[in-house]
């Protein structure tokens, strides 16, 4: 399966681990892209003057529809780290007492930070569905497994400053939306990321002979998930209609095979 010549991708959270790895395995299959920054010059620079920039952020409704002309399917990366870290980007630098508040009350944290989880992978992505083009082909969006097993072990730390609660959150505002989607959950993301590698060694980016591919459903699977299999899972997605309005996890477990099977692997998805 390829890409056909309309196909316009808008990539957000483009210049993050995953974000760059799709990019690169987008352009691979001659898709025209679209990435969806708040960093022109950084972004312009990373993929080499291959894709379009629009500047916009999530978090700002605003500045989403002169990003949307003509796309065709839309792949959101966009995340932030589970508990805080500079990558919260805090209203000012935290001094030490602020730093032992952020970390022993979430509701603080979050309340102080403009990049927390439920400002970017809950309102955020509400923000994106709600700029999304009508006759949307395909939104895919990487959630995170343990969005069912919030109240287990490990899940239930992951979660402490409610990075799974954002994520579910964001499935249920594109589930109901009415729009065509894949929602793809890894686990701990491994391989890179490659934010300072730039366009030639992303196209070069491999797992270098680590386990094969797992797909499942229902939110059973743990494990690591390589973020260059993650990458390659949303372009596929796009590529296979099977993947229309579907769930499903992704690990690496077992044996690795010289071509990942992807017919195979989404074959195996039950219809919802």
């Amino acid at each position: 399966m390829t890409s056909s010549f309309d196909d316009l991708v808008l990539v957000v959270g483009a210049t993050g681990g995953v974000g760059q790895l799709v990019v690169g395995k987008l352009i691979e299959n001659d898709f025209r892209v679209r990435v969806l920054t708040r960093n022109a010059a950084k972004a312009t620079k990373m993929f080499d003057n291959k894709v379009e920039v629009a500047v916009g952020d999530i978090r700002d409704p605003n500045t989403l529809p002169t990003a949307m002309p003509n796309v065709t399917q839309i792949i959101c990366c966009t995340g932030t780290t589970a508990f805080p870290s500079s990558k919260w980007e805090f209203e000012s630098e935290p001094n030490l007492i602020e730093w032992v508040q952020l970390f022993f009350d979430p509701k603080y944290s979050i309340s102080k930070a403009k990049n927390s989880p439920l400002n970017v992978d809950a309102q955020g992505v509400s923000n994106l569905v709600a700029a999304a083009p009508e006759n949307l082909r395909r939104f895919v969006f990487v959630s995170s497994c343990g969005i069912l097993r919030q109240n287990e072990f490990p899940w239930k730390l992951l979660n402490a400053y409610g990075v799974l609660d954002a994520k579910q959150k964001g499935e249920v505002a594109i589930i109901n939306s009415g729009l065509p989607y894949t929602i793809i959950r890894p686990g701990r993301l491994i391989d890179g990321p490659y934010t300072s590698y730039d366009l030639n060694t992303l196209l070069k980016a491999n797992t270098g002979g680590k386990l094969g591919v797992v797909l499942g459903q229902g939110d059973t699977l743990q494990g690591d998930a390589s973020r260059i299999d993650v990458a390659a899972a949303c372009v596929e997605s796009i590529l296979h209609p099977s993947t229309e309005r579907q769930v499903f996890e992704i690990v690496n477990q077992g044996a690795r095979p010289a071509v990942v099977d992807w017919d195979y692997l989404f074959s195996q998805l039950t219809s919802v």
